[in-house]
């Protein structure tokens, strides 16, 4: 038996080949495919240089193929996902779910649990034991995503402009940012922002700064990263709430690069969460959330898949 799971996110895709014993034979990876933010004919292309890459030195029989693709949460997403991988030419039995749920089973099995990803974007999404889910955010950086990489990085671009304006304190920021991205003046960013397209990731890749400033004593960054903390952490408490786990005992998988980039996010959610749900488990997710796709494809290839429905 001969599986690929597939982690498909804001920035990178990892797709893993893997025996029927879950031993992995071949990793490759890809840029982003986020359904909603970066289209079909984007996500089609990554897809299929991942999977190409994938098994480029095997010549197997593919069982299953699991995607957990963030922006698919919907009968339409995945049926749009499923077209791709037919006009591509893979015709293995399918099974297309959200990126989180992968990530969830890659940190804590088949066990009920909760993960808070954030990434360039970020979600809450859990289980409980009677196979009930729940989500929250993971609306996209155009109506949400706080405390994702593009949330933080868009406030540290915001605090510039304000100090800039004289509406907001001095932050050690400005001189950051500007410098990040190749700028003289604060005047500059609106060319750069706007005219010059300056991509989601880029601005990600700011939310490291915001960071550094914080270390550095910088109370606006400070402040960025306290409401990031709050918004993932009011985020997750939704999900526990409504899964009714705030008495239980769970896993709590904190995934994304905000998390492994930014300790001070993954110190400040931890502690949110140990009122939340006191007898929760936090911890850093510490494999590949691909590892969760490999798992749920071995479990569709064997007819034992189990997506739990949203509350």
């Amino acid at each position: 038996m001969y599986v690929l799971g597939i982690d498909a996110g804001g920035t990178k895709t990892v797709c893993l080949l893997a025996d029927g014993n879950g031993r992995v034979l071949a990793e490759a990876r890809g840029g982003g495919a986020n359904l909603q933010s970066v289209g079909e004919l984007e996500v089609e292309k990554v897809l299929f240089g991942v999977m190409e890459g994938a098994l480029a030195r095997h010549d197997v029989q593919l069982d299953a193929i699991c995607l957990g693709i963030a922006g698919v949460d919907r009968p339409a997403d995945a049926g749009a996902v499923r077209a791709i991988m037919r006009r591509i030419g893979f015709k293995s039995q399918t099974l297309v779910v959200n990126d989180a749920l992968v990530a969830l089973v890659a940190g804590a099995g088949d066990d009920p649990g909760v993960v808070v990803v954030a990434g360039t974007g970020s979600i809450a999404y859990g289980r409980n034991a009677a196979r009930q889910a729940a989500r929250a955010g993971g609306w996209g950086y155009l109506l949400g995503d706080e405390g994702g990489g593009v949330w933080i990085g868009r406030s540290a671009l915001a605090a510039v402009v304000r100090q800039f304006d004289g509406r907001g304190p001095e932050t050690e920021l400005t001189g950051m940012v500007l410098e990040h991205l190749g700028l003289s003046t604060p005047t500059e960013i609106v060319h750069a922002i706007y005219y010059r397209d300056v991509h989601r990731q880029a601005i990600a890749g700011l939310a490291a700064l915001v960071q550094q400033a914080t270390d550095a004593g910088d109370a606006v960054a400070a402040e960025i990263l306290a409401r990031a903390g709050t918004e993932l952490a009011s985020a997750a408490a939704s999900v526990i709430t409504r899964l009714g786990l705030r008495g239980d005992a769970f896993p709590t998988i904190l995934a994304g690069g905000m998390f492994r980039g930014i300790p001070w996010l993954t110190r400040d959610v931890h502690a949110r969460l140990s009122e939340v749900a006191p007898r929760s488990t936090v911890r850093l997710l510490d494999v590949e959330p691909a590892v969760g796709a490999v798992r749920m494809a071995l479990a569709a290839a064997r007819g034992e898949v189990d997506v739990p429905a949203y509350v």
